[in-house]
């Protein structure tokens, strides 16, 4: 994710609507927040989840262990097919504890 400080834009409801996949992704790939606006007045706020949790969201204790845990074991690296084959592997053992 780029260091650069958070961009905001301002976009019609309309833009929003039928640009919306485009938007996410440059909220993603350029920290980029968009405030909607219907016909003149703001309505809402596209920004990521990291640089909401970051700047107006106070994390629960249990997340920030949760994250320091999965670092520690680096976890937190893994790809997200290595993500899909633990949970694959979980539910097999958890169908099979079942019954």
């Amino acid at each position: 994710m780029p260091s650069a400080k958070a961009v905001t834009r301002i976009v019609p409801a309309l833009t929003a609507r039928t640009q919306f996949g485009q938007i996410l992704k440059r909220v993603r790939t350029n920290r980029e927040r968009f405030v909607v606006d219907r016909r003149g007045e703001p309505q809402a706020v596209i920004m990521g989840v990291e640089d909401y949790l970051k700047n107006f969201a106070k994390r629960p204790a249990a997340l920030k262990r949760i994250r320091q845990e999965a670092k520690a074991r680096r976890l937190d690296r893994l790809s997200l097919r290595e993500i899909n084959l633990e949970i694959a592997g979980y539910r097999r053992k958890r169908s099979r504890a079942r019954g």
